[in-house]
């Protein structure tokens, strides 16, 4: 039987999603309690790899058991386990060929600035010591609705077959000193939102035009797209999955 699991964590400590040799990951910890737990070798498959720093509010993954579970007991027993910076929120029952990867047809991230100096956000937003120009960052990101190919951010090592993204929403939002950027598609190439939001910033520190980034994000050029910005404030926010891979109730499904 195939089961996904919606989790949230703190990136903060981990060294990214994915198990890597000699750093510690969030599906190594996760791995680790699911075996205990189920008293059996548990690898999961997760929705997507986030880098190190980064956050989820929502993240999901898919994991293979012969028997059936109990999801309240079971994220009763899987919190009681599991470090504080990581919980278990929901569990599924899923069809068996259902992926947490591939399933997923939309995704969203959001990056959070704190304009104010505040010890207890330096790890979970940027902080920016001098005001920007959120109008022009919101052209500029509305230039991105434009576009299917985001070679341009894209890690020049990466291993994806393909450079094209469906955009659906770009847009920054600001109440008083904090910054939110909310971007969202049915994909993202690995690395690519702290490229285009450390893109983005040098739109609204005036380094940059509008018209400048729209050259640049259609030029396909890597070496182009300004630094990344700081993972600290980089959450995976939302993962949506069509309703029919859900053997569970509807008004339990996270659509």
């Amino acid at each position: 039987m195939r089961y996904f699991l919606e989790i949230a964590y703190d990136g903060t400590r981990f060294h990214g999603w994915q198990v890597q040799p000699n750093a510690l990951s969030v599906q190594e910890v996760l791995d680790d309690c699911l075996s205990k737990v189920l008293r059996q070798p548990i690898s999961s498959t997760g929705s997507g790899r986030t880098d190190t720093g980064v956050h989820a509010s929502q993240q999901f993954v898919h994991f293979d058991v012969a028997q059936e579970l109990d999801p309240e007991y079971m994220i009763y027993r899987f919190n009681r386990l599991l470090p504080a910076d990581i919980v278990a929120k929901n569990l599924y029952l899923v069809t068996d060929e259902a992926h947490a990867r591939f399933d997923a047809f939309e995704r969203t991230y959001h990056y959070h600035i704190t304009l104010a100096k505040d010890p207890f956000k330096r790890y979970y937003a940027t902080y920016l010591a001098r005001p920007v120009d959120v109008e022009k960052m919101n052209e500029a990101a509305a230039v991105l609705l434009r576009y299917e190919d985001f070679t341009t951010f894209s890690k020049v090592k990466g291993d994806t077959k393909h450079y094209n993204c469906n955009m659906y929403e770009a847009v920054w939002r600001q109440e008083g000193d904090e910054l939110v950027f909310t971007i969202r598609a049915n994909r993202f190439l690995r690395g690519m939102v702290r490229l285009v939001v450390g893109t983005l910033l040098d739109v609204g520190r005036g380094k940059i035009s509008v018209a400048e980034f729209e050259q640049i994000v259609a030029g396909q050029d890597r070496s182009r797209a300004s630094g990344a910005a700081p993972s600290e404030g980089l959450y995976l926010a939302r993962v949506n999955y069509p309703e029919h891979i859900f053997k569970t109730s509807p008004k339990t499904n996270p659509l």
